[in-house]
């Protein structure tokens, strides 16, 4: 299915994103499902979760209800024609670092323009199937430091590592040596995680897959379908569950969304199977369930997802924290949802925007001003491309 084209002639000029904002940021048939996985499932119910990370979690009773119902429009298109997009990095002043899974190289895009700048390739990058350069985040210090960081499938792993980033420098030629803080995360054809993004704690935080390895999830010793949080230098961080580990929490099949809320408590977006795909609040040392659950199974052991879907309306990538509601881009959901929170609980059925329109969406960041940039995943072998895509939107949401 054609999406309609948006032409920037039309495009109200896009507003500016900050560098505070955390990112959230492949799959098979169904996105993160094998080719032979199928999906049948009952319409969701909804129930809370509560914990917080890393600071405690404030009783959701404090703190105010979003609205039940809220909206979402198309405000401007900032860019278009990507190739396969995937992480996304607001730098300070609003532009735009962007990573192309399939080509290894990563691009500046203007916030006020559009405009697209090569920063250059990241040596080692082995794309295939759902690897290859996925995301990205900007140092907590960036200011001082100029650091970015990169997650991305090599031949033997997943690995990450930093560049410095230099704008004085030609087109293509912006990025230093890589330096690998951390490797061996497991590689597959599919699950291979891939979203970075520095918490309110300045600590750097990955969701992985278990690369199709099931037993990984619930192997600590492994890093395969887990949430790592560690130091900038890819230690492990102080506070961390086991102070010799990276590993934050696990029992994860493939994390592909990070973000915070305004009470610094940490969520994730998982793909199910072929059940629920799931919307998890992140407890650390807490087990999530895979293999031995999926979705809420009230199960003893595992933590149960605050929110689930079934895969063909979901297939979640990023998410983002905005107005008192997540939002989670939906992969072969073609959709946008937005969940409402009071605290730790959804106040409402989730809410779908823009279903089957732009197509499979796979990126959501948040902006300063309370709207969000969205990316489109249409050129990533399993969508439907338009003449514009991939495209970055911006959105106005209330």
């Amino acid at each position: 299915m054609r999406r309609p084209r948006i032409t920037p002639a039309l495009a109200a000029p896009a507003l500016a994103a900050t560098a505070a904002l955390l990112l959230l940021t492949g799959c098979s048939t169904g996105d993160g499902r094998s080719p032979f996985e199928r999906s049948s499932s009952p319409a969701p119910g909804k129930e809370g979760s509560t914990g917080g990370s890393p600071s405690s979690a404030a009783p959701s009773g404090s703190e105010s209800a979003a609205p039940k119902k809220g909206s979402a429009k198309v405000a401007s298109l900032l860019t278009t024609n990507l190739k396969s997009p995937w992480g996304v990095a607001p730098l300070p002043g609003g532009d735009l670092l962007v990573s192309s899974r399939d080509t290894g190289r990563i691009f500046k895009i203007a916030a006020d323009s559009g405009k697209q700048t090569e920063l250059g390739s990241v040596p080692g990058v082995s794309p295939a199937g759902e690897g290859g350069l996925l995301g990205l985040a900007v140092s907590s210090d960036f200011g001082t430091d100029h650091m970015v960081y990169a997650y991305f499938t090599t031949d033997s792993d997943n690995r990450i590592v930093r560049m410095v980033y230099d704008d004085k420098r030609p087109s293509g030629d912006q990025l230093g040596a890589p330096d690998t803080i951390f490797k061996g995360i497991p590689k597959g054809a599919i699950h291979n995680g891939g979203r970075i993004a520095f918490g309110p704690d300045k600590m750097l935080y990955a969701g992985t897959g278990e690369s199709g390895e099931r037993g990984l999830a619930q192997d600590k010793d492994s890093f395969g379908g887990k949430i790592l949080r560690m130091t900038p230098d890819g230690e492990p961080a102080h506070g961390n569950p086991s102070a010799d580990s990276v590993v934050y929490s696990y029992g994860h099949r493939n994390v592909q969304g990070l973000a915070w809320d305004a009470r610094k408590r940490l969520w994730a977006s998982e793909f199910g199977q072929d059940t629920w795909d799931e919307l998890n609040l992140i407890q650390p040392g807490k087990n999530y369930g895979w293999p031995e659950a999926e979705g809420k199974a009230g199960k003893k052991g595992f933590v149960d997802p605050v929110e689930q879907w079934k895969p063909e309306d979901a297939s979640p990538s990023g998410i983002a924290f905005a107005k008192g509601s997540l939002w989670m881009a939906g992969l072969r959901g073609e959709r946008l949802w937005r969940i409402p929170l009071r605290g730790t609980k959804p106040v409402a059925e989730p809410q779908a925007f823009f279903t089957g329109k732009y197509g499979r969406l796979r990126t959501v960041v948040a902006t300063d001003d309370g709207g969000l940039w969205l990316v489109t995943s249409n050129t990533d072998g399993r969508g439907d491309p338009g003449k514009d895509d991939d495209r970055i939107l911006r959105l106005d949401i209330s």
